[in-house]
């Protein structure tokens, strides 16, 4: 499993109601995206408290295939054109683990990024990473839950999303306009290794 988002920030006063519609009009299009497990169409505004406005979808790829179809196509050419080129983030996948609300549709998702101890061995650090997260993720109101790295900067990243409003403490948080998951059946469950 690999984990990639890119965020688009914008500007204080853009008028969000274009994401929302770019979104509605074109989130379909990756409803059966081949090597696609899940892509959360996420979004955060200002006007609900966000310290910015922000379109940053967020990608569960099954296999590298997918992902390189998907950023050397069409599809990211559109964000491009549009937006200019993102930053494109990408982690290795931990972890991925379907929650207790896993047949409701999310409507937040909240996300978590945190360093991993410099004097830390790897491997305890990311065991106990790992088990936080399968506890988290057995909380009511979860929908599905990924743990993944970054290995260059040794970041973790959880990502959960929730068929409610989530925890006041569960991280950053964005809405959720549209869930694409044609290949969701085939994300491994629990650890990736």
């Amino acid at each position: 499993m690999h984990a990639m988002q890119y965020e688009i920030t914008l500007p204080a006063d853009y008028d969000m109601g274009i994401i929302r519609e770019r979104v509605a009009t074109r989130g379909h299009l990756l409803d059966a995206f081949p090597g696609l497990g899940v892509k959360a169409y996420l979004m955060r505004e200002r006007a609900d408290g966000s310290p910015v406005n922000q379109y940053a979808p967020f990608y569960l790829w099954t296999a590298p295939e997918g992902m390189n179809a998907f950023l050397w196509g069409p599809g990211f050419q559109g964000i491009v054109d549009d937006f200019g080129r993102p930053v494109v983030q990408h982690w290795t996948g931990l972890g991925y683990t379907e929650g207790p609300a896993a047949a409701s549709p999310p409507r937040t998702a909240t996300r978590r990024r945190s360093p991993l101890p410099a004097g830390a061995a790897p491997a305890a650090a990311v065991e106990e990473a790992l088990a936080r997260h399968e506890a988290e993720a057995r909380a009511d109101g979860v929908v599905a839950s990924a743990l993944a790295v970054d290995p260059r900067h040794w970041e973790l990243l959880a990502l959960t999303l929730w068929a409610a409003e989530p925890p006041a403490d569960a991280g950053e948080r964005f809405r959720v306009l549209h869930l694409s998951a044609p290949e969701r059946a085939k994300l491994p469950r629990g650890r990736q290794w």
